[in-house]
C-alpha cells in the first residue's frame, strides 16, 4: 500500500502487488465503472515534416474507466479494458486501451464509493502476515500435485507424473527404480516451490501407504544428499490419508479433524472449519442451516445467522446494485453479531461453496416453520437454489 484516501463517498488507493494472491485480491476489488491509472506501452503513430508516417512503442501513463476485467492465473496478470478518460498527448479521450497489471508495478484505483467489503479487502491484502503458510503434496503411485494453499486460492505449483510398472509381470523388475524416480521428482518439486521460511505446515496426503514410503525415502535421501533445507523442517510435515492423488482430494484432507488441529495457525483454517461445520450441521441438524439466496436472506432478517459463507464471485457482479445487495447482507450479519467469511472461488473450499449457489449459513437457532415453507415455495423455481439432494450427498461424502 503506497497511498490510501478512501471513504463511502469515493476515493483512491495506490498499490503495488507482490504475488499472485495480491493480484487475485485486486481482481476482486476492481469493478466495472472504476477508474485505474497505470503505466502501459502503446504503439503511437507520428507524421514527419515530409509526410511519412512512422510508429513506435512508447511507455505512457493512462487512466481508463473500466468496462471489462479479466484475471489470468497462469501469468499471473489482470487485464483491464476501458476508455481513456484523462487527456493525453498520445491517446485521444474515449480511445479504448487494455491495461495489464502485473506484480511489482504501481497502479492507482479510484472508485465512486468504497463499501465495507472493498475496504476490508485492501486492509487484509496489506497485512504483512497474510501470505501462503500452508502447502500440500497430494499423491498416489506415479502422480503427485505440489500445491500452495492461501486464504484465497489453491495454487498448483507442479504436477509430477511417472509411469510405474505393475507388481507382476516382466516389467516388475523396474518397479522399484521407477518409484524412486517418482519420489526424487517430488522432492525436487518441494525444494523448488516451497519456501519453509513462510510455510508452517506441509501436508503429505495419499491413499494407502504411498505417503509413508515417500517420507521414508525422503529421510534416507535427505541424509545421503545433505538436504538440510528440507530435513530441518521435517516437523512441519504431516502425513494424512485421502481417497485419491488428485487435487480435488484436498477438500477431504482439510476436513480431517486430526489435520485441522495442526492447521489452527494457518489462514485457510477458518474457511475450511466453517464449511466442515456446515456440512456436519446439514447432516445432523438441517433445520439449523440455510443455503441459496432466498433462504439465507430470510434467516438474516430474523437475526438467525451465526456464520455466513459467501463466494467472492458474487461481489464481482457487473451491476453495482447486485454487489451492493451482497455487501449489505455481509454488513447485516456482522451488525447482528455474526461472522461473515468470504470464500475464494480459486480455493478448494470456495469450489465446494459454489456448488451450493455460493451462499450458505450456519444458524443460531432453527428457522420458524412458516418461514421455511415460504422459502421453499419461493425457491421451487430457482435453478440456483442448491435444492439438489444428489449434489448434497456428493458434498457430504466427497470420497465417493
Amino acid at each position: 500500500l503506497i497511498q490510501k484516501e478512501i471513504s463511502k463517498d469515493g476515493g483512491r488507493v495506490s498499490l503495488v502487488t507482490e504475488d499472485a494472491e495480491d493480484l487475485w485480491t485486486v481482481y476482486n476489488l476492481i469493478s466495472v465503472g472504476d477508474s485505474v491509472r497505470a503505466t502501459t506501452i502503446r504503439k503511437v503513430a507520428t507524421e514527419s515534416l515530409t509526410g511519412s508516417v512512422s510508429s513506435e512503442k512508447l511507455r505512457i501513463n493512462l487512466t481508463i474507466k473500466v468496462e471489462d476485467v479479466d484475471f489470468d492465473a497462469q501469468v499471473p496478470m489482470i487485464r483491464l479494458k476501458g476508455k481513456n478518460i484523462v487527456e493525453n498527448e498520445f491517446v485521444k479521450l474515449g480511445a479504448y486501451h487494455t491495461l495489464e497489471l502485473e506484480n511489482n508495478r504501481k497502479f492507482t484505483l479510484a472508485k465512486p464509493g468504497w463499501d465495507s467489503v472493498a475496504s476490508e479487502l485492501v486492509e487484509k491484502a496489506c497485512d504483512p502476515t497474510a501470505k501462503a503458510d500452508l502447502a500440500a503434496v497430494v499423491m498416489q503411485e506415479g502422480l503427485a500435485y505440489v500445491c500452495l494453499i492461501t486464504a484465497s486460492m489453491t495454487l498448483t505449483r507442479q504436477r509430477v507424473e511417472v509411469s510405474i510398472p505393475r507388481k507382476q509381470g516382466a516389467a516388475a523388475m523396474g518397479r522399484e527404480k521407477a518409484i524412486n524416480k517418482f519420489y526424487d521428482q517430488v522432492i525436487r518439486a518441494i525444494v523448488q516451490h516451497i519456501d519453509f521460511s513462510v510455510v508452517k505446515c506441509l501436508l503429505i496426503a495419499s491413499p494407502g501407504f504411498v505417503k509413508d514410503g515417500f517420507l521414508q525415502y525422503l529421510k534416507e535421501q535427505g541424509q545421503k544428499q545433505d538436504l538440510k533445507g528440507v530435513l530441518e523442517h521435517l516437523p512441519k510435515f504431516v502425513a494424512c490419508h485421502c481417497s485419491a492423488g488428485h487435487k480435488h482430494a484436498l477438500k477431504e484432507v482439510l476436513s480431517d479433524p486430526s489435520v485441522a488441529a495442526r492447521l489452527e495457525n494457518t489462514k485457510a483454517a477458518a474457511e475450511n472449519k466453517a464449511l466442515t461445520d456446515f456440512f456436519q450441521m446439514l447432516n445432523n441438524q438441517p433445520e439449523r442451516t440455510a443455503y441459496g439466496e432466498a433462504h439465507v436472506r430470510r434467516a438474516c432478517n430474523i437475526g438467525a445467522i451465526d456464520t455466513l459463507m459467501i463466494s467472492d464471485n458474487l461481489f464481482r457482479a457487473p451491476d453495482p446494485a447486485v454487489r451492493k445487495k451482497y455487501v449489505e447482507l455481509v454488513e447485516a450479519v456482522k451488525d447482528g453479531g455474526g461472522t461473515a467469511l468470504i470464500f475464494s472461488t480459486m480455493h478448494v473450499t470456495g469450489e465446494q461453496l459454489q456448488k451450493l449457489s455460493g451462499l450458505a449459513a450456519i444458524l443460531r437457532f432453527p428457522m420458524p416453520e412458516e418461514e421455511e415453507e415460504a422459502a421453499a415455495e419461493e425457491e421451487e423455481g430457482d435453478d440456483d437454489s442448491g435444492d439438489d439432494w444428489d449434489l448434497i450427498a456428493e458434498l457430504l461424502n466427497p470420497s465417493k
